[in-house]
């Protein structure tokens, strides 16, 4: 099958931000990273 192309990736990109909006995205990815950084910090306690 091979591996994509950055136009097969640019197409999948604008459909993720059309069904959740860039809102969605961006919240998300803070929950994210706020979960690893409470994670960090549990493993160093």
């Amino acid at each position: 099958m091979g591996t994509l192309s950055i136009w097969h990736w640019l197409i999948v990109l604008a459909i993720v931000m059309l069904l959740f909006g860039r809102g969605r995205i961006s919240a998300l990815l803070g929950d994210i990273g706020q979960g690893i950084g409470n994670l960090r910090r549990q493993l160093k306690d």
